[in-house]
């Protein structure tokens, strides 16, 4: 049987929940613009990064969009909006720390872009040592759902699909983990259970994973 060498995690909605503050600074960004749009626009593009997630609602109401000037003011907005509110999700950190302490390799990868990610982490205290890689959006040309980000992070971490373990809680991340052939434990804080099927685990956050989840 493979043992079990690697975890992968996904960054929002398995260490932290950004969604409420990028979606708040998305509506602040068009705001001004000058369009009206609602956090409620956003949930379709959540774990596709910022390309999709606000260049998705741009072109829901046929707003102009300028990818990198309006990227870089919504991560202006979402900087001041996270100070000292934004935190870790219940045993998102103790979880990094076991598996590190269990002896696996670990990666953050996430769709997000280098800024957004370093100022979650930053925020949250998981910035500095607690991965053996970190993969951004940027890293790859194809985001999630695509394998790109996790065949990136397993070349880097000098790991095979079979030995990984990857946590993650969109639809696009559970499939874009399937697809790289790795192992998944999917957090029910961003979609239910029922929309998340091809996951081989569950648990609704990392302060309750089942211990057979690290276990083979």
């Amino acid at each position: 049987m493979t043992k079990l060498k690697a975890v992968l995690f996904d960054m929002d909605g398995v260490l932290t929940d950004s969604e409420e503050f990028i979606a708040g600074a998305g509506v602040k960004m068009f705001a001004e613009k000058g369009f009206s749009v609602t956090t409620s626009d956003f949930k379709p593009f959540v774990g596709k990064g910022e390309n999709m997630f606000l260049g998705g609602v741009a072109a829901k109401y046929s707003i102009p969009f300028n990818l990198e000037p309006d990227k870089a003011r919504t991560y202006e907005i979402y900087r001041e909006l996270i100070q000292g509110k934004l935190q870790p999700l219940a045993g998102a950190v103790e979880y990094v720390h076991l598996c590190r302490e269990k002896g696996f390799r670990t990666a953050l990868v996430t769709s997000t872009d280098y800024i957004k990610m370093i100022d979650s982490l930053e925020a949250i205290g998981l910035a500095h040592g607690a991965f053996d890689t970190m993969i951004n959006g940027l890293d790859v040309e194809l985001r999630k759902p695509h394998p790109d980000c996790w065949q990136l992070a397993m070349k880097r971490l000098e790991v095979k699909p079979e030995e990984c373990l990857v946590i993650e809680d969109s639809i696009a991340g559970v499939e874009s983990a399937r697809a790289a052939g790795c192992r998944c434990l999917a957090l029910t804080s961003s979609f239910s259970r029922e929309e998340l099927p091809a996951a081989d685990w569950y648990a609704s956050g990392l302060d309750n994973v089942p211990a057979e989840v690290l276990e083979w």
